[in-house]
């Protein structure tokens, strides 16, 4: 079915700029990709976009729908309060709602907030010593990496100020006892970003499996990261691997944007 001919999609498109489509498009892939990559927790984690424009209105997933089934139009609008501003059956995950909005308004270039409960990063988040650097994946992490300490699922507002105050200005943020957060100007540098994070995680985990002694980085290597990152994408970030990554059997991108939402998580 085309796009033109789908009602559930042109009800969405028809009310939306071509910016925040795309946007829309790019997020529900990297939901897809999560899924993808085994990073989703059943339901029960989020990745957020900000909608272009001068509103800070952002994008959400509909809570109840697999990540494999979210499509461009089924993805919820709300502002930074948490009410919809485009019509939506769905609900938001209340918690999803607390760190995201939080994020969002604190930081302008937080365009794309991306969190998980991955296993592998669940793991090294329980570990008191946190990411250690001894992987080259560990290194981009650790060049931008803050902690925030459980407070148990994040429900209160009131947790929000100490979430943007451990966050900072930086990109990553590892949640104890919870999971993992990255932060980034656009979806594809998100994902970039989170690949290479729970990828450190799942090294570190196995390295430690195997019991011999590990070999640390040089903190100065470290500290010079963030320069190699852009040598190694040409300055392109995420948005180089974006293109093949939507590629991939699995994602069928042209059914991001035109599949019809399904209803099994629909408000009664």
């Amino acid at each position: 079915m085309s796009a033109t001919a789908n009602p559930a999609v042109n009800a969405v498109r028809t009310r939306v700029t071509p910016a925040e489509w795309e946007q829309r498009v790019n997020l529900a892939a990297c939901y897809r990709l999560a899924a993808h990559y085994h990073w989703d927790d059943l339901v029960f984690t989020h990745i957020s976009a900000r909608v272009p424009g001068p509103e800070h209105h952002f994008l959400i997933n509909p809570y109840g729908m697999l990540f494999e089934e979210i499509t461009a139009s089924s993805l919820v609008k709300i502002d930074l309060g948490g009410n919809k501003v485009m019509d939506s059956p769905y609900d938001i995950n209340p918690a999803g709602f607390v760190i995201h909005s939080a994020i969002h308004a604190a930081r302008e270039d937080a365009k794309c907030v991306l969190h998980l409960h991955s296993v592998n990063g669940v793991a090294v988040s329980a570990q008191k010593k946190g990411l250690l650097p001894i992987s080259q994946h560990s290194i981009f992490p650790l060049a931008s990496l803050a902690y925030h300490d459980y407070e148990g699922v994040a429900l209160r507002d009131d947790e929000k100020p100490r979430l943007v105050r451990d966050l900072g200005d930086k990109n990553f943020l590892m949640l104890r006892n919870h999971g993992l957060l990255t932060v980034a100007g656009t979806v594809p540098d998100a994902f970039l970003l989170m690949y290479l994070f729970e990828a450190a995680c799942t090294i570190q985990v196995r390295a430690q499996t195997a019991g011999g002694e590990l070999i640390a980085i040089d903190s100065r290597i470290i500290a010079g990261a963030t320069e190699q990152a852009k040598q190694a994408t040409h300055g392109a970030g995420g948005q180089l691997a974006w293109p093949g990554l939507l590629r991939k059997p699995a994602m069928m991108r042209e059914s991001i944007a035109i599949s019809s939402p399904p209803a099994v998580c629909a408000q009664t």
